[in-house]
């Protein structure tokens, strides 16, 4: 965190480090682990380039330091399929600010979020600054296939689109259960979804919130016609309105 102000001390206001090291605990081997960090400071990367209902540059946030963290498992191979978010984390990130990931209740494998206002204080930083850790040795090992050969590079040969949908959920509803819902009406097409906004005041009732999200739809053997693109919309709202009560945002 320190190196991040250092660098925005000099003009650098845009920073993204990590570290991989050992952590001690105590002087047993039990105690030993190794853990990946990594750490955001300066504007948010929404759809690539800070994106936001208002056009507006906005600062990083808790979803910037998940991504990072559901990246680094997908590029580790590891399956996610029953990865969990929970929220909340340690005391040293902002407690409605974070998450943790974790394969069952016994098994947490890593946190994400904002650092706790009184953390940002005490190192002289001026925030937001977002961070993700991942225990690797609590991670379960990727499925591995006997092959002695990298597999050939598969690039479509079509454009990818998006589509956005903004759906309005109770405030009790998780971002997360959106996002499956998303990927489980559309298994084939969609390729990518991702969270850039979520607002709770005016046009929101009360206890309800905004979550916009972008979906990226691949196609693999055709350009989609308006028809195509239009039904697997409906099914994406259908099945978000399904899992979670959601309504789409007019």
């Amino acid at each position: 965190a320190r190196a991040a102000q250092r660098n925005a001390d000099r003009g650098y206001g845009d920073v993204a480090l990590f570290e991989v090291g050992q952590c001690f605990a105590s002087d047993q081997p039990e105690g030993q682990t190794t853990k990946a960090t990594a750490l955001r400071r300066g504007s948010a990367r929404h759809g690539g380039a800070g994106r936001h209902w208002d056009g507006a540059v906005k600062p990083v946030d808790a979803f910037e330091a998940k991504a990072d963290a559901l990246a680094l498992l997908t590029s580790l191979g590891v399956p996610t399929g029953g990865l969990q978010v929970v929220a909340g984390g340690p005391d040293w990130l902002h407690p409605g600010r974070s998450g943790t990931l974790q394969f069952g209740p016994r098994n947490p494998v890593g946190f994400f979020g904002e650092l706790h206002p009184r953390v940002l204080k005490a190192l002289d930083i001026k925030g937001p600054v977002v961070v993700c850790e991942i225990t690797l040795d609590a991670l379960p090992l990727p499925k591995h296939r006997p092959t002695k050969m990298k597999p050939a590079a598969s690039l479509p040969d079509f454009q990818p689109l998006t589509r956005d949908f903004a759906f309005v959920v109770s405030r009790q509803v998780a971002a997360g259960d959106i996002l499956k819902a998303v990927q489980g009406a559309e298994r084939t097409l969609v390729t990518g979804i991702e969270v850039f906004d979520v607002y709770e005041g005016a046009g929101i009732g009360e206890d309800q919130k905004s979550v916009a999200v972008a979906v990226r739809l691949q196609p693999t053997d055709r350009t989609l016609t308006d028809a195509e693109i239009e039904a697997v919309s409906q099914k994406i709202v259908a099945e978000v309105t399904r899992k979670t009560g959601a309504t789409l945002r007019g």
